[in-house]
């Protein structure tokens, strides 16, 4: 077999070629491991919401999408709300999720309500944050934590102390912790207006 020689034009030859090769190679890995990364986000999913929600036997009932500008800032967040039902049919509320700006980038939470609005529960779905300051957030602000908010409702804003609140912010790392509370704040009212728009839904077909 004749040797190439080494020209340009062999070697760029040979360089696309060797993209095109790595190019089929990652397509193939990527459509392999699609299905189980899918699967295993859905699973997080599914054991998240059990867990906000109180633990328990219970069943999703329903997956609703809110976009809203929650700041007033002319930008349309997007929230996902799964409300949940007991095993006996009994509504027990909605895990919602929400995403705010955190230090280090998005910030991803769920967070579990009663019917009335009162803090199930919570959950880090993505975070960005720094490991051991801005990471702590998914322990800080649990039941009997230094920041506590189960039980709490977002009727009235949360905020950290230095703002006038009565959370208390992680130590040192009180951007995280405004921009926690500013998506826990974010997923109460997207799930109040949910309820609400569902109520007058319902309110224009009985008149029909």
């Amino acid at each position: 077999m004749k040797k190439l020689e080494s020209s340009l034009q062999n070697m760029v030859l040979v360089l696309v070629l060797t993209a095109l090769v790595m190019s089929g190679i990652l397509a193939l890995v990527n459509h392999i491991t699609e299905g189980p990364i899918s699967q295993q986000k859905e699973k997080s999913l599914a054991d998240g919401i059990k867990a906000v929600m109180g633990g328990g036997e219970l069943s999703v009932t329903a997956n609703d999408t809110i976009s809203a500008d929650m700041d007033k800032d002319g930008k349309e967040d997007t929230f996902i709300i799964h409300k949940a039902a007991a095993a006996d049919g009994k509504e027990l509320g909605a895990a919602v999720e929400s995403t705010t700006q955190g230090f280090g980038g998005d910030f991803k939470i769920l967070v579990g309500f009663d019917a009335d609005g009162t803090i199930l529960g919570y959950t880090i779905l993505e975070t960005t944050e720094t490991p051991g300051l801005g990471a702590k957030a998914d322990t800080w602000f649990q039941k009997g934590q230094k920041g506590d908010i189960i039980g709490k409702s977002p009727k009235q804003e949360l905020a950290v102390k230095k703002d006038g609140g009565e959370v208390d912010a992680i130590t040192a790392s009180t951007i995280t912790s405004k921009a926690f509370l500013k998506a826990v704040n974010q997923a109460y009212m997207a799930y109040t207006k949910g309820a609400a728009d569902a109520k007058t839904e319902a309110t224009k077909l009985n008149k029909q």
